[in-house]
């Protein structure tokens, strides 16, 4: 079994950790040299990478690594049990609101971006109804 880990890249890793430790509780656990921090409450390793600006994301990339806001179809969501608690908490370290928060039968789930561009969301499952939706996976179901 895989096990996994998120990687997350920063301009900034003193103000990743910062960041990250005020909006959603993560903790400083270890530090790899000057590049690498692993962060410690989540279910999952969490670590921030220092990137500069202006760095190509892989060999031979075409487009540069920046901070500005972006789109990935990867993204991080945190599993909150407070979400308005949650998004002011985010907010105050300096996350930026990128919707209202909204209502589905499943829960509540709010859509923001980091001080580095990275988006997330904070969600807030009802559990009962999380769980009564779903069914087993069988292939070819739709």
């Amino acid at each position: 079994m895989p096990k996994l880990s998120l990687n997350i890249d920063v301009d900034d890793l003193e103000r990743g950790v910062s960041f990250y430790a005020a909006a959603v509780g993560l903790t400083p656990l270890r530090r790899f040299g000057a590049s690498v921090v692993e962060l410690a409450g989540a279910e999952v390793p969490v670590f921030l990478l220092h990137k500069l600006p202006a760095t190509p994301p892989f060999p031979g990339a075409e487009a540069s690594r920046d901070y500005v806001r972006h789109w990935t179809p990867v993204h991080v969501d945190f599993i909150v049990e407070d979400i308005a608690l949650a998004l002011r908490r985010a907010v105050d370290a300096g996350a930026r609101a990128e919707s209202e928060i909204e209502t589905y039968r499943w829960g509540r789930v709010v859509l923001l971006s980091d001080p580095f561009g990275n988006g997330f969301c904070l969600v807030e499952l009802d559990a009962h109804t999380f769980d009564e939706m779903s069914t087993p996976y069988a292939r070819g179901e739709g």
